[in-house]
């Protein structure tokens, strides 16, 4: 307490001034228009200029959010847009429509048939010839095996398996699995897998080498696997070749999915799946 008595009889002149100035500063500002203008119109500069370098810099640790928020808000429009869709009987989606949503897949009793959720990506491989994803829901959220999982539109794998929180999403980029494609520009189809080298690119085999096909041309999926609907994007033809003695192009597929960067990923449930593979068990068994 001596010491601060000695700081303030010490520094009592500078203190005395600096009080006065602040008197009389508040008393030019309250009694004259002018100046008191003058004063809020600075402050509010200075203020608002805080608050905007504020807000700009804590967006930085906000995006991670908001894209979480504008991914899940996409699958709830992508889903009224398909049940809109199918209440005005329109077959097929706007070329413009085609990125974000196939051609829909509907009964005689226009119901919609599939649904379109969310969920966030925990753990991910592309180094191993059998990479898997983890995702961050499970059976409690409705997630099944033998659902699709796309990423902006663009096939990523299919739900392999489940727990109560958690699943397991058999990624493209496993050498095990494999998946009907097509040419978008000709629909001629073939089965679509990863030979286990560039994680950028699978294979195209099963293609009649009479099949026009050009670099460049789009590949989606073909709808006949019940877990995805048709007309959802794989890649592009980068490159083709026939092999020596086969009948069927060599064909390199440039992945539209970016493997490496997966945060937030979509999840189709087919509603009709149980039924369609219920007949083609017994199909299969020959009843």
């Amino acid at each position: 307490m001596k010491n601060l008595f000695r700081l303030i009889y010490r520094y009592h002149v500078v203190f005395l001034f600096v009080l006065l100035e602040t008197l009389s500063l508040s008393m030019v500002v309250t009694y004259n228009n002018y100046q008191r203008a003058v004063f809020f119109d600075s402050s509010n500069f200075f203020s608002g200029t805080l608050f905007e370098k504020f807000s700009s810099f804590s967006q930085v640790f906000e995006f991670k959010q908001v894209n979480t928020k504008l991914a899940e808000e996409n699958i709830v429009l992508r889903t009224a847009l398909h049940q809109f869709l199918l209440k005005t009987n329109r077959g097929t989606y706007k070329s413009s429509d085609s990125i974000y949503l196939p051609r829909i897949a509907r009964d005689s009793s226009q119901k919609v048939v599939y649904r379109f959720t969310t969920a966030r990506v925990i753990n991910n491989s592309i180094n191993q010839q059998h990479n898997f994803i983890t995702l961050n829901k499970g059976r409690r959220d409705g997630v099944k095996p033998d659902m699709g999982v796309i990423a902006n539109g663009q096939v990523i794998g299919m739900v392999f398996d489940v727990s109560e929180n958690f699943s397991t999403v058999i990624s493209m980029l496993n050498s095990r699995w494999k998946i009907s494609a097509k040419i978008k520009r000709n629909d001629y189809f073939g089965s679509l897998s990863w030979d286990g080298k560039d994680y950028r690119r699978v294979q195209l085999n099963e293609m009649p080498y009479h099949v026009p096909i050009q670099n460049g041309d789009t590949v989606v999926t073909t709808g006949y696997s019940s877990s995805f609907p048709e007309g959802l994007v794989i890649g592009t033809v980068s490159d083709f070749s026939i092999g020596t003695g086969s009948n069927f192009y060599k064909i390199e597929v440039m992945l539209a999915a970016d493997f490496k960067n997966l945060v937030i990923v979509g999840l189709v449930e087919n509603k009709q799946l149980y039924e369609i593979k219920q007949l083609e068990s017994l199909n299969k068994n020959g009843n």
